[in-house]
């Protein structure tokens, strides 16, 4: 089952025989758990927003090297059920599901990371499916890519993406800790890399525009969380036979910005693409 966030309440709701039957046959058809499909049902019931991303600190900072944690996984955890982000002092991979957030670490293991963990960048938001569709027969990373700019009905706002299936190669890097200071192209030239086989799991990330890249990473960014949790990571490259996919439309950024001393003196004025492009892409 999936963790609950740590401020969770309890509820304790007779449901009737038809409407119990729809929500396991819901469950059943999309691999929600019940508690995702409730809180959806209530947010949308008492008009929350889910159209909204909350994002910890931006994509320039870290390509200065700015990895000192300031936002603890409890409070993104309020924020959203559903992301990606990396923790205190580039230590690893970040991946937000179904209201859980899990830690890769550079070792290759996968742990459910503590409420008190520090995070220097995070994307989060709360998954409402806009669109799905099912990719078949999906040769790699380019041709994945290529069929969601296909799917993809503008090209301004930001998506979040989710995709589950079972991949016959996977191909995905965990960032080890760097020292204070060292840039992010230099820091991720250490990445551990994993291959794998036929690995049942699913991706989680966004596309972001370009016009967003001192905000966020441009293009598709994608994490792996393996369906037994033993596997996560920054996916490289993949290929599979059939994979089902959500994309969730966000057209309110709510962006916050850390006061450390590092993300205050850090020099932000020039564009992080191509560095962004040679530390988070190497598709190949």
């Amino acid at each position: 089952m999936p963790c609950p966030p740590e401020s969770s309440h309890h509820l304790h709701v007779h449901l009737g025989d038809g409407l119990f039957a729809a929500l396991q046959e819901r469950c059943r058809r999309t691999g929600e758990s019940a508690c995702h499909v409730i809180r959806d049902a209530l947010a949308e019931a008492l008009d929350l927003d889910h159209h909204t991303l909350y994002q910890v600190s931006t994509s320039g900072a870290l390509v200065q090297g700015v990895y000192q944690g300031c936002v603890r996984v409890g409070e993104l955890l309020k924020h959203g059920d559903f992301g990606l982000g990396t923790f205190d002092g580039l230590d690893g991979e970040g991946i937000l599901l179904d209201g859980c957030c899990w830690q890769a670490c550079g070792d290759g293991s996968v742990r459910k990371a503590p409420v008190d963990a520090l995070a220097p960048f995070w994307v989060a938001t709360r998954f409402a499916t806009d669109h799905r569709d099912t990719l078949r027969d999906v040769a790699s990373w380019a041709d994945l890519t290529a069929r969601l700019d296909a799917l993809r009905d503008q090209s301004n706002l930001f998506v979040a993406i989710r995709i589950h299936g079972v991949f016959a190669r996977i191909r995905y890097r965990v960032a080890c800790k760097a020292e204070a200071g060292v840039d992010l192209v230099s820091a991720t030239d250490a990445q551990a890399t994993f291959d794998l086989e036929n690995v049942a799991g699913t991706l989680v990330g966004f596309w972001t525009p370009s016009y967003a890249r001192t905000i966020n990473v441009p293009g598709y960014h994608l994490h792996l969380l393996s369906d037994d949790h033993h596997h996560a990571g920054h996916v490289l490259e993949l290929q599979s036979h059939e994979l089902s996919l959500e994309l969730h439309r966000e057209n309110h950024l709510q962006l916050v910005l850390p006061e450390t001393p590092q993300f205050l003196k850090a020099d932000l004025s020039g564009d992080p693409a191509a560095a962004l492009a040679r530390a988070e892409g190497n598709h190949s």
